[in-house]
């Protein structure tokens, strides 16, 4: 049987990560990130990139939990608390209860992660996405069509927030990704590693349905608005979706997934 380390006072030190959960996500916690859900959870147990630090549950959230509590590792702390104190240390009503923190590891670099990859790849690469929601929708959408990594730039909002690892189903805690510099910059490395760069645009010269995927190929996505620097759409090969002419265009999540349908298959 496992042992629980239960937690009365919304003040024990010992849960001093879990407090605050809304407030300190907006500036970041010292190289760790908090993981929240039950299918969330089961990924960074067992299909994570990166170490688990230790479990938070609501009580009466544990039975039911059996099977992933069995494969939380022994040397990490597994905390429980009644609902009461659970909200007092996150700051809000956690109606899931559920929750991990995970630790984020030294990142790599660009140019690392894309000369570790495979000579056959496909790789997301983002410019300027800001918000949560499409970021964990694109990490999903990576993780569904095989994707071999995602790498954003620096104006790019964190894969590992709270929320875009809950919209990505735990997806962001399994596809590779790293994070630096310009589009421009990293549509160098890409270039420097052998890959065709496709920039997707609702303004694309061609559909890209008619693409032949080249061995190392990756998709380039800007955020919805701006787009893509107009410099990248006329140095590189442009695609885009073909849909009604009344019409403007997909959000940047759902183009996303039909662009990686596309080549993956």
């Amino acid at each position: 049987m496992r042992d629980f380390i239960r937690i009365q006072d919304p003040e024990d030190p010992r849960i001093a990560t879990y407090r605050d959960v809304r407030e300190r996500d907006l500036v970041g916690r010292q190289g760790r990130f908090i993981a929240e859900g039950k299918v969330v959870l089961n990924v960074l147990f067992r299909a994570s990139r990166f170490a688990p630090e230790s479990v938070f549950l609501r009580e009466n959230r544990v039975p039911g939990l059996e099977e992933l509590i069995s494969h939380v590792p022994e040397d990490v702390p597994v905390y429980v608390a009644g609902g009461a104190v659970m909200d007092a240390i996150a700051g809000f009503h956690m109606h899931r209860g559920v929750l991990a923190i995970g630790l984020r590891g030294n990142e790599e670099a660009p140019e690392a992660l894309l000369a570790q990859l495979p000579e056959t790849a496909v790789v997301v690469a983002l410019s300027g996405i800001a918000n949560h929601d499409n970021m964990g929708a694109i990490f999903r959408n990576a993780a569904a069509f095989g994707a071999d990594a995602v790498i954003l730039d620096s104006d790019c909002c964190d894969p590992l927030y709270r929320k875009a690892i809950r919209v990505s189903v735990g997806a962001a805690l399994k596809v590779p990704f790293a994070r630096g510099g310009s589009a421009a910059a990293i549509v160098e490395a890409l270039a420097a590693q052998g890959f065709e760069t496709l920039a997707l645009s609702p303004s694309g010269k061609h559909d890209i349905a008619t693409i032949e995927r080249a061995p190392r190929t990756a998709v380039l996505l800007g955020a919805e608005g701006p787009g893509l620097p107009p410099t990248l759409l006329e140095r590189l090969p442009s695609v885009r979706i073909p849909m009604r002419a009344d019409f403007d265009s997909l959000n940047v999540a759902a183009a996303s997934a039909i662009a990686l349908h596309r080549l993956w298959r």
